[in-house]
């Protein structure tokens, strides 16, 4: 396990804290319908931390082609139907083939260690063809306020944020997340650096990408385009 991470509950649990079990029964909600909104019908989508597969059925379902990477071979197990899958962590990422969408979903912009937060991007960067996009998925603003905070999910489960706490003067923290099944439960423990809007476009110029346009009222899905490929 990651220093910084942990998680508890049945079954497999992933260096980063994820429990496979757990991901395997979350409902899928709006992403598919936000990103099949935001690109090209047939697009090819390279799916970074694609997980057990939640949302990358859902994009086979509409059409879409996608090469799907994890770094957790007990997750990608799960996924079905995806043109590859490709076990690596997503900042060493190096393939000989560029896609027409780069998807970096699940905050993972979000990471703890700021090389692997530039990593990430980097990725992301690399692998969009020439005139192809990136969409990225953000935390919404105040997603770490009035904490401890729950939610009863229609799908018949509890999820739960506990606690946010600080861990050093560079706005990363500590999160506690906890998810209740009327069978069984989890929790996990991660890091997670809290992003400005001017935060998160200075990281994306590094990158050498820049903000297309904000999907989304609440700002949390991003179209991104490399620099000079806007208009």
């Amino acid at each position: 396990m990651r220093t910084g991470y942990q998680g508890t509950g049945p079954g497999a649990i992933t260096p980063d804290g994820c429990a496979v079990e757990l991901y395997a029964r979350l409902p899928v909600r709006d992403e598919p319908d936000i990103i099949a909104g935001a690109v090209p019908a047939g697009a090819h989508i390279l799916e970074l931390g694609c997980g057990v597969g939640r949302v990358t059925h859902a994009l086979l379902e509409r059409g879409f082609t996608v090469t799907a990477v994890d770094e957790s071979a007990e997750m990608l197990a799960r996924v079905r139907g995806a043109a590859r899958k490709i076990q690596s962590p997503i900042e060493s990422l190096d393939l000989d083939q560029r896609f027409d969408v780069v998807m970096l979903a699940s905050f993972l912009v979000h990471a703890g260690d700021p090389e692997v937060r530039r990593g990430l991007l980097r990725t992301c960067a690399k692998h969009v063809a020439e005139g192809g996009c990136v969409l990225i998925q953000r935390e919404g603003e105040g997603w770490h306020d009035n904490l401890p905070r729950e939610r009863v999910d229609p799908a018949g489960y509890t999820a739960r944020i506990v606690s946010s706490t600080p861990v050093g003067d560079d706005g990363v923290h500590s999160v506690h997340a906890e998810y209740d099944f009327p069978d069984a439960g989890w929790t996990q423990t991660f890091l997670c650096k809290l992003l400005t809007t001017p935060e998160f476009e200075s990281l994306l110029s590094e990158a050498g990408l820049t903000v297309d346009k904000y999907l989304t009222g609440d700002g949390t899905w991003v179209l991104c385009r490399r620099v000079g490929e806007i208009g």
